[in-house]
Order: C-alpha cells, then structure tokens, then sequence
C-alpha cells in the first residue's frame, strides 16, 4: 500500500494569544481629578451666584428704606411748617420729637449706636407706623442752638440766617429804605429707617426756617 506524505506549501505557525497587560489606573486617577475640579469649579459658581443674590436683595432693601426715609423727613417738615410761630419752638417736645438745642455722637461714635442709647433711650425720638414694605421710620428735629430759648438771643447759640437777621433801620432820610427781616434758624432732621433683615438707613436734612 502506497504511503502519501503531504508537505504543506507554506508551514503552518501556531502562537498562543498574548495576555493582556494589567491596566495601571493612570487614566482612572487623571478622571478623578477632572471631576474633583469641575466639582470645585460648580461649587465656585453657585457660591458666586448666590452672594450676587444677597448683593442685589440687600441694596433693593437700602433703596425702600430710603424711600421709607422722605415719608419722615416730609412728615418732620410738616410737623415743623406747623408749629414754627410764637414760642412753641424755644423748649423741647420729645413727643413730638423735637429737641431746641443740638447733640451729636461723641468721637468715634456712630449715628446708629448714638441714636439707640441716647436718643431713643431717652424718648427723644418719633416713630411712625411701619409701612407695607415692613420699614418703620422715626425721626429727630434738632434746632441747631446751644440751649433752649428765643433764638434772638446771643445766649441761646443758634445758628441763624444772617441776610434775613436784624430788625430795622433807623435811618430818615431821603431815599432810604428800612431794612425789616425776621430772623430764620435752621433746624436738622435726621431719619431712621429700620427695614427687613436687619436694614438701618439714616437720612439727614438741614432745614431753615
């Protein structure tokens, strides 16, 4: 019986499939730190956003407290406009809030700590009803004088209006014109306003009358 032998054209090569290489976590580790950052970075914004929200409430609560602030000012005025003939002026009316002489905070003091232990606390000050926007203004008129008084004398201190100062001349003759005035002190009115969250505004005006 006749034995074939059959020699392939080409040999035939047999390799076994490599094993893959253990993955080192080079691309895992680089992952976390993108996603640590970016964490960061959103934390970052919304911190941003909402001091730019605290920012933006805050001055709209300073600007309806100053508005809350000319209803007092204009109320002061009124009060003032009203009760500036005679002598109801020459003494203090702490109801009315209104004090014939001037006080100021002492050095280094503020208007809000002065106003708190020393105006208000002595009932110097007039407060109004709150509004709808939850402020409540109160306000001082202070003459500005030294002590209480007519203000035409030289002891009391006011401060006055010299153009309009003086009585009259006395002068005869031909052509003369007599100088009359009545003279005009001038008076400060400070505002509080005391609003949502802690909001204090102050609002000052000089007034002469």
């Amino acid at each position: 019986m006749a034995r074939n032998d059959v020699h392939p054209a080409f040999p035939v090569r047999l390799s076994l499939a490599q094993a893959p290489s253990r993955q080192q976590g080079v691309v895992l580790f680089i992952a976390l730190i993108v996603l640590v950052a970016m964490t960061l970075a959103g934390i970052a914004l919304v911190r941003s956003v909402d001091t730019t929200n605290q920012v933006a409430g805050n001055l709209a609560f300073q600007q309806s407290a100053v508005h809350s602030g000319d209803v007092g000012m204009e109320t002061a005025v009124t009060w003032l406009a009203n009760n500036s003939s005679g002598a109801s002026l020459f003494n203090d009316q702490f109801g009315n809030g209104y004090v014939s002489h001037r006080t100021d905070p002492s050095p280094g003091q503020s208007w809000n700590d002065f106003w708190t232990n020393s105006l208000a606390a002595n009932n110097e000050v007039k407060t109004l009803t709150a509004d709808a926007a939850g402020n409540t203004a109160s306000y001082i008129i202070q003459r500005l004088c030294s002590t209480q008084g007519d203000p035409v004398n030289i002891s009391t201190g006011c401060l006055t209006d010299l153009s309009q100062s003086g009585s009259q001349g006395g002068s005869k003759g031909s052509g003369v014109v007599s100088l009359q005035g009545a003279t005009q002190v001038y008076y400060r009115i400070t505002t509080r306003i005391a609003g949502p969250k802690n909001t204090v505004g102050f609002v000052q005006s000089i007034v002469l009358m």
